[in-house]
């Protein structure tokens, strides 16, 4: 794996060699041309660096920053609606009836 980057550095270096020994390119269009390859390789490497990792922090179960944040936010505001809901969800106490006292049947 690690061949093929080094056998593409090699082939380049050697392609840039070839046009400046012919003539073909002066050595600062060669400068900026392996400058800008440089920059577009670098590029390369980090967005399949940032797809590497993103796929294993997703394999073991992790979860973004920004993602844990909007959930906790949304927890939040979900709390501040909550006991609004409750109290007008709340029934009024039912009032239990008292029966009235029962005469006795005066014993005679």
């Amino acid at each position: 794996m690690a061949k093929a980057p080094i056998t593409e550095i090699f082939s380049t270096l050697k392609s840039y060699a070839q046009k400046l020994s012919d003539g073909e390119r002066t050595p600062a269009e060669i400068a900026t041309a392996l400058n800008d390859w440089a920059h577009e390789s670098a590029d390369s490497v980090r967005a399949k660096i940032h797809e590497e990792v993103e796929a294993a922090v997703l394999k073991m179960g992790f979860v973004k920053r920004e993602e844990f944040d909007a959930l906790a936010k949304e927890v939040a505001a979900l709390k501040k609606k909550s006991p609004a809901k409750k109290a007008a969800k709340k029934s009024p106490a039912k009032k239990i009836a008292k029966k009235a006292p029962t005469k006795k049947a005066a014993s005679r």
